[in-house]
């Protein structure tokens, strides 16, 4: 992989990157890649204390094996004897059985979120090294056929905070040698060789086999090329009405097959409700069907697609959408497709249309969440039907979310008391930098407020 560069110019080109004044919560466990990466950005800011940066850690304890709050402890006492403020946050509640490294990663970055709201820094930086995206190349390459985009150096997180990685283009043993030569230790976490662990497995595949690489930064310039293209792409060919219908013009079907692939799989997502797009096989089969000349329709992701002389229309599909209870004061995500805060004082379940109400009918039920603002109107007159195809947009219609309590749906009255907007599920929980131009453009078409701006003035030299 081209681009190794040495811990300390790694770090040194990234505070020159930063947009300041800073702050920046280190993300620390105590293994060899986050300490060093304490000691890498402590030792650079203290031989220039004119920067207006100040630097914050946190260590998440996800209380999964025993000796981990010493552990989290010993951190603390690092972080003290260098003048870093530092918090540990503990994963609490009960762990799931299945799946319990993923739950821990999402765990993980909520707390973190957490502990940087708390401290009120900018965003957040982690230890990932080029060992790390060694590693997940190899793993998503035995996974999926198309190029993997990697370990991302930029990841905003739940729209609020980017979590940056500015050891990705180091090698672990060159970290682990920096901290040898200062007398500072590391934990070696138990787990990193548990055989049971994918991670660990393709370690040890990768130990004699460190040659047979890519470079990662091409494929990065071709996904954030396809970002650009693709909201270029939204802007000319694609039309949103009523916030549930989306209308693919026909010159769009037309455009280049990469772009297409990029948008389609991405809006698929988005109106499916589902946190990745389809997979290769699927998106073939789409792309066959889209870009034919015969009129039908076919379903896939979540999401019938209907293909007219109009274009091509796309919305959920009126099957598997489960209810949502919530609390008062509780908020979840519905569906996928949109974030609720009940801020009423009664306990309050969400819908689909179709599953609440008999009657699909174009009139405007009282019952019905507000949630076709970002529709097109003309004065106040709703006409988001007009000239669409009325079975597609019965469709639609039909996966609009509604609100009860009780015996009876919502009055019109307490509306105001709900809090919803749409909600991006391939983007808004984690969304990468390759993808951020293209968000950005969707956010808007859905009258969505930005996406937070990156934290640097620059990436590899060139202006963000």
């Amino acid at each position: 992989m081209e681009g190794l560069i040495s811990p300390e110019a790694a770090i040194g080109r990234f505070i020159a990157s930063l947009k300041t004044p800073a702050r920046i919560l280190i993300a620390i466990s105590g293994g060899s890649d986050s300490t060093g990466l304490l000691l890498l950005l402590s030792e650079a800011l203290k031989a220039a204390p004119d920067l207006s940066i100040s630097l914050c850690a946190a260590t998440v304890d996800h209380a999964l094996r025993d000796g981990s709050a010493d552990e989290a402890y010993q951190v603390a006492a690092l972080c003290a004897s260098l003048g870093i403020t530092h918090r540990t946050m503990v994963w609490q509640g009960e762990k799931p059985k299945t799946g319990v490294m993923a739950a821990a990663r999402e765990a993980r970055y909520g707390l973190l979120a957490e502990a940087a709201e708390a401290f009120k820094a900018n965003f957040i930086v982690t230890g990932h090294t080029l060992d790390d995206q060694r590693e997940t190349l190899a793993m998503r390459g035995m996974r999926a056929e198309q190029i993997s985009t990697g370990i991302a150096d930029a990841v905003l997180f739940n729209r609020r905070f980017w979590v940056l990685r500015p050891l990705l283009f180091s090698n672990r043993t060159d970290i682990r040698d920096f901290l040898s030569t200062r007398g500072v230790a590391w934990i070696d976490d138990p787990s990193n060789e548990d055989m049971k662990y994918e991670r660990v497995r393709t370690r040890r595949q990768l130990s004699g086999n460190a040659d047979a690489e890519m470079n990662i930064r091409d494929v990065w310039e071709e996904r954030l090329d396809l970002s650009s293209d693709g909201a270029e792409w939204l802007d000319r060919h694609f039309r949103l009405h009523g916030g549930l219908l989306g209308q693919v013009m026909p010159d769009g079907l037309t455009r280049d097959r990469a772009v297409l692939d990029y948008t389609l799989g991405r809006l698929t997502a988005v109106f499916g409700g589902q946190s990745f797009v389809p997979g290769r096989v699927q998106m073939q089969r789409l792309l066959a069907f889209a870009t034919g000349s015969k009129p039908g329709r076919m379903a896939l992701g979540r999401v019938v697609f209907d293909l007219r002389r109009g274009g091509l229309y796309l919305a959920r599909e009126n099957r598997g959408i489960l209810p949502l209870v919530l609390k008062p004061g509780e908020a979840g995500i519905w569906d996928g497709r949109f974030e609720v805060r009940n801020r009423s004082g009664a306990t309050i379940e969400i819908t689909a249309s179709a599953a609440a109400l008999d009657d699909l009918t174009m009139r405007e039920e009282p019952s019905t969440l507000d949630a076709l603002d970002s529709g097109d109107k003309q004065g106040n007159e709703r006409d988001w039907s007009r000239g669409l195809p009325r079975s597609a947009w019965k469709r639609a219609y039909a996966s609009v979310p509604v609100i009860s309590a009780g015996e009876g749906f919502f009055s019109r009255e307490s509306i105001p008391s709900i809090d919803w907007m749409p909600h991006f599920a391939p983007f808004d929980r984690f969304l990468t930098r390759f993808d951020l131009t293209f968000a950005r453009r969707l956010s808007a078409v859905f009258s969505r407020v930005p996406y937070a701006e990156l934290p640097l003035r620059s990436i590899d030299g060139k202006t963000t």
